[in-house]
């Protein structure tokens, strides 16, 4: 088994980053509980400043909720361009210091720093130059984490937040681990947490000293996996590059829909983000699954794996119609509906043909939305769309 006493790995995590954004772009909202969510009640919060998660407000809380633990927050509209861009410089300046960095999303980082120390310093050095330089350039705040897995730099990267830093000693892990409470684990949901709860482990420490035989008899492969973790093992390598794994979209509605119709035509709309997303990538998927949210939060999912792969809009489409037919639509009203393809792989190792569905006209869809896709990066998503959205938007406008 390789050893990774020898490696550095830093994980770096933004602070309240889309919050952070907003009161860098907007001096006169520091200090003040700053919420990004959704432009209505039906939204979830995407971020919140410190300021507010001292009443409770975090990420995917529902806005309504939120507003009611926060009266007094600034509520702010998703500004995705602005995030994203500014995520683009804080990457370049993680560059800076080592190719090997892998983005878990806009706001954070692994970092492998093993072969960077001989030039720029110790793990702990390098952390610190890029908080100074992430400050000093960008002006916001990055809490890093250094240990030699990516598994411990991640916890350690959550303990001192905001602006923190935390070295983890390499052949310290385990002792670093075991004071905290078992909830810090990556793989420990709350399901898992009770169940492990009912055989005494509350700590990291509780379940680095717990037989294995026990934790694979009651968790399997599992039990193996948190053993290991609770003792700081973890030889994940930090990857430079992650392929999708699933493309999807969802939306949250103002209103409860029960309407099978209108259902069925934001089903159209989804089907045709997530095919020209697939399509962009060159990426086909045999899985097709949809979410729905009911009224009372309840929440159903269904999927479809197909014969061949695909990625164009009716296939999509037609596949979802049959799902939605297996939940309870226009029985009770729902409130979030969403659709992801999945099972990905790259179109040219199937054909090019294979983006666009099957049947004799395959030819022609083909051609169809090469244009389609063509008109919408000229002249933006939603430049041509079916006429049943058109007359959706026109129905909207009219109320």
């Amino acid at each position: 088994m390789p050893t990774q006493t020898n490696r550095r790995i830093i994980h770096l995590d933004m602070d309240a980053f889309y919050a952070s954004v907003e009161m860098l772009d907007n001096p006169a909202l520091r200090g003040q509980a700053v919420v990004v969510g959704g432009n209505s009640n039906r939204g979830v919060v995407c971020a919140a400043s410190y300021e507010a998660r001292k009443f409770g407000v975090h990420s995917a809380l529902p806005i309504f909720t939120a507003k009611k633990l926060c009266p007094h927050g600034v509520f702010l509209p998703v500004r995705m361009a602005r995030y994203q861009e500014i995520s683009s410089r804080i990457m370049e300046i993680f560059q800076r210091f080592t190719p090997l960095v892998e983005p878990l999303s806009l706001d954070e980082a692994f970092l492998d720093v093993t072969a960077s120390q001989s030039l720029m310093g110790t793990a702990e050095d390098i952390a610190r130059q890029i908080k100074t330089l992430v400050r000093e350039t960008i002006g916001l705040t990055v809490s890093a984490g250094v240990g030699a897995s990516k598994l411990v730099a991640k916890i350690a990267s959550d303990l001192n937040k905001p602006d923190g830093l935390t070295i983890v000693p390499a052949g310290q892990e385990e002792a670093f681990l075991a004071p905290l409470p078992i909830g810090r684990l990556w793989g420990v949901g709350q399901t898992t947490k009770e169940a492990l709860a009912l055989i005494g482990v509350k700590t990291i420490g509780d379940l680095s000293r717990m037989p294995l035989s026990i934790l694979t008899a009651k968790f399997g492969k599992s039990g193996l996996i948190m053993h290991e973790s609770a003792r700081g093992i973890d030889f994940r390598p930090v990857e430079t590059r992650q392929e999708a794994k699933s493309i999807g979209n969802e939306e949250t509605f103002a209103e409860d829909l029960r309407d099978t119709k209108r259902i069925e035509q934001e089903l159209l709309a989804l089907c045709i983000r997530v095919g020209k997303r697939a399509r962009s990538h060159g990426l086909v998927g045999r899985t097709v699954t949809i979410k729905v949210k009911y009224r009372d939060f309840m929440q159903v999912t269904r999927s479809l794996t197909l014969p061949e792969p695909v990625a164009d809009d009716k296939s999509l489409y037609q596949t979802g119609c049959l799902l939605l037919a297996k939940t309870e639509i226009g029985l009770r009203p729902i409130r979030l509906l969403g659709i992801t393809l999945s099972n990905l792989i790259p179109a040219k190792t199937v054909g090019q043909m294979t983006l666009f569905g099957d049947g004799p006209n395959r030819e022609k869809d083909c051609r169809l939305y090469k244009a389609i896709d063509a008109i919408s990066d000229r002249y933006g998503n939603g430049s041509l769309v079916p006429a049943t959205l058109v007359k959706r938007r026109k129905e909207e406008l009219k109320k």
